[in-house]
């Protein structure tokens, strides 16, 4: 997913000009704002269009021929950081207090498996190669930084951010939002066997057998 710094400096400093400007800017007012020429400007909303973080908007009377503005689209808003981090990490910490360890492990279960569970089936068939690089698609949309890898026999999913990390150093338990989440995603067994919060250089989960009415009772 891309973010704000993927862009070079006069993007960047275009996108920031949109998100203040909800009604559009025109290309004569990005001209003034970023000191640079009107084939420039054209440029860089070019290419930002084709990927959709920049649309249209209402041309803009000028005594003469209509102005084109333009805007940010929902895409190009979400480039923007948004800390969701340190809210939710204070909103675990809370329910964790109000509702206790073990109430708070089962609730981070149930909401990983529906979060999983939204996620399109794979096959039972499906490779293992195949069922780790979705989940690692999966993870890395929610902001884990993951890839699947091979590691000595077996297919894993590796994730280098753990989401959790500031309230799971005090709490592991909410690592079971992670294993039910894979589950229900793959409907495979997720098996979790490195873990940055307990001293690893990432988190790694093994894929395992699919999960079967046996394999549950395991």
């Amino acid at each position: 997913m891309a973010t704000l710094g993927h862009f070079g400096t006069t993007q960047q400093r275009l996108l920031r000009k949109l998100s203040t400007v909800p009604e559009g800017c025109t290309v004569e007012s990005l001209c003034a704002h970023l000191h640079i020429s009107h084939n420039a400007v054209r440029q860089h909303l070019g290419s930002l269009l084709v990927h959709s973080y920049v649309e249209r908007g209402q041309s803009r009377a000028s005594g003469g021929r209509p102005q084109a503005t333009f805007c940010l689209t929902e895409a190009g808003r979400a480039l923007f950081p948004r800390n969701y981090g340190v809210l939710a990490t204070a909103l675990l910490a809370q329910l964790q207090t109000s509702m206790g360890a073990a109430a708070l492990e089962r609730f981070l279960e149930t909401l990983g498996r529906t979060l999983g569970s939204q996620q399109v089936a794979l096959p039972v068939t499906a490779a293992d190669t195949d069922v780790a690089q979705t989940l690692a698609n999966h993870l890395d949309a929610l902001g884990y930084e993951a890839l699947a890898v091979a590691h000595g026999n077996d297919t894993e999913v590796e994730a280098f951010n753990c989401v959790f990390h500031a309230l799971a150093q005090t709490h592991p338990q909410v690592c079971r939002f992670d294993i039910a989440y894979m589950e229900a995603a793959s409907g495979r067994r997720i098996h979790h066997m490195e873990c940055i919060v307990r001293g690893g250089s990432r988190c790694r989960f093994r894929v395992g057998v699919p999960i079967t009415a046996h394999t549950l009772d395991d």
